[in-house]
């Protein structure tokens, strides 16, 4: 780990524990300020840099802005800290720890979708610095009012998640091709189900496809599923968790 700052507020989240994530995501949505340099600007979990870890980018220096709170529960998540809590901070105290070094910014969650308004001006402000900006979100919600700049990396949930009801296919419109599209495999139904997705949505010749293994998931069967599918589609291992171990944080 390079250098790193969280971002929390204990109080607020052991307030949201009682709450469900669909009420909480509706009430921080609500609590949107006028002006773009108010103090409760956007609510984060944590932010750090690092190296990044996953997809196309993976192992250049990148600076990561968690936002906090998710309106969705996979089973397998692994921040799950950024359900709730996180503190409210002014969008000038973001950029001043924006470093001038890093080329490469994330935003990532909990989910940030739940506060794209006040996160546009951000990734504006962020495109006019000259920063790649990668955005990581669950595919859940509308990708409509994201930024042509900023390159997405979608993920669709697959049966261990136990979130595979939401319309991830409407997003697919707002994808261009250079975005990601993720699929987060536990198991052979899961990578099954990501074929048939593949498969319906000829998703392997429009974007860039990511097989994400769970830990303990056997990777040599996972390596021959993908060859035998005969699709073009990047089999990815978590770069950060074989540096600094599977349970480090801000990594």
């Amino acid at each position: 780990m390079i250098e790193s700052k969280k971002h929390t507020d204990n109080a607020d989240s052991g307030a949201d524990q009682g709450i469900e994530p669909s009420v909480r995501a509706k009430a921080l949505q609500q609590d949107e300020p006028g002006s773009a340099e108010a103090g409760k600007f956007l609510k984060i979990s944590e932010t750090y840099s690092t190296l990044q870890g996953e997809g196309s980018h993976s192992g250049l220096p990148c600076y990561f802005i968690r936002l906090a709170v998710c309106d969705i529960r996979c089973s397998w998540c692994d921040t799950p800290d950024s359900w709730t809590g996180g503190q409210w901070n002014s969008l000038e105290e973001i950029m001043e720890d924006v470093p001038e070094h890093i080329g490469l910014v994330q935003i990532t969650g909990g989910e940030p979708l739940l506060q794209i308004k006040r996160l546009s001006i951000l990734m504006h402000r962020l495109h006019e610095m000259g920063k790649k900006i990668l955005l990581e979100t669950g595919g859940h919600r509308s990708l409509e009012s994201v930024p042509a700049f900023v390159h997405i990396v979608m993920d669709i949930k697959l049966p261990s998640s136990g979130e595979t009801a939401h319309d991830f296919a409407s997003n697919l419109s707002y994808l261009k091709p250079d975005d990601e599209i993720k699929f987060v495999i536990a198991d052979e139904t899961d990578f099954q189900a990501a074929l048939g997705w593949i498969q319906r949505y000829d998703l392997t010749r429009r974007f860039q496809v990511l097989i994400s293994p769970l830990a303990g998931l056997d990777l040599k069967k996972l390596a021959q599923w993908v060859l035998d599918s005969k699709l073009t589609m990047r089999l990815q291992l978590q770069l950060h968790k074989y540096i600094w171990g599977p349970d480090a944080r801000m990594v």
